[in-house]
């Protein structure tokens, strides 16, 4: 495991340890997708509004906790501002907003908007011309949401190339309908299809920087993860751990079972 990443794994823990909320779980699933996602993107946290930025929205939005750790990794603010997630009157909701976070461009939380949020801006991007690119990460679990499909339709449809998505593929959908080949299923709605280890930072980088998917097609990437990376209990405790926060003794367990990982 990164270093990096195992770092924003333990402030998702002491974050949620402190709030009280949290998805920890489903946060862990993400952390290399989405650092591998800022380490290559054009961006820059001090000027989060710059016109030529690229464009990141994580529509599996009960996830925030995840995003902001990373922002705070990439110096969009500083985890100390994190820590009063999910508290009265505070900026960081568990669900972001993106009128009150840097670094977030919309707000996601109902699932399968997010996706659709994201084709609309890769259009708009289209429409005026502009070189960004545009990135969503969804959930596997969020699938069974048809407008995730009929968002890809559109994109493909409009031969959005400039457009990303990121399928999360850590069994979440296994409590619902059940998503078998996930590539298969991206491929007919459209989409120029990887497969990767969502685990391994240096595998995504290089599919994000690839050029060899075909042209006038959105790209779908399939990130096999498992909920709770890092730690095997959350790993082997996924229902349990979904909604719910450490004390002060499961944090002690949950980050020595962290920083027993290798690196």
């Amino acid at each position: 495991m990164k270093q990096e990443c195992k770092q924003i794994r333990e402030n998702i823990l002491k974050v949620s340890h402190c709030s009280g909320h949290g998805h920890i779980p489903t946060c862990f699933s993400v952390v290399e997708i989405l650092y591998a996602i800022y380490d290559y993107i054009k961006h820059d946290p001090k000027n989060p509004k710059w016109k030529e930025r690229d464009i990141v929205v994580l529509s599996k939005g009960h996830a925030a906790l995840g995003h902001y750790c990373v922002l705070a990794e990439f110096g969009y603010f500083t985890i100390d501002d994190v820590k009063s997630f999910g508290g009265f009157e505070s900026n960081f909701g568990c669900h972001a907003d993106r009128f009150k976070i840097p670094g977030i461009e919309a707000s996601t939380g109902s699932l399968g908007h997010g996706i659709s949020i994201a084709v609309g801006i890769a259009l708009g991007c289209k429409l005026n011309n502009k070189k960004q690119k545009v990135y969503t990460i969804i959930g596997d679990g969020e699938s069974n949401e048809g407008t995730v499909w009929e968002s890809l339709m559109v994109a493909s449809h409009l031969g959005l190339d400039n457009f990303t998505v990121i399928y999360d593929n850590n069994m979440s959908h296994s409590r619902g309908l059940q998503i078998t080949n996930p590539e298969e299923k991206l491929k007919a709605f459209g989409c120029d299809v990887f497969d990767v280890d969502g685990h391994d930072v240096r595998a995504i980088r290089s599919i994000l920087d690839s050029d060899d998917h075909q042209e006038k097609k959105p790209k779908g990437i399939v990130a096999n993860t498992v909920k709770g990376y890092g730690s095997k209990t959350l790993c082997e405790n996924q229902y349990e751990w979904h909604r719910k926060s450490p004390t002060n003794e499961q944090l002690n367990m949950l980050l020595e079972e962290l920083n027993a990982t290798s690196v």
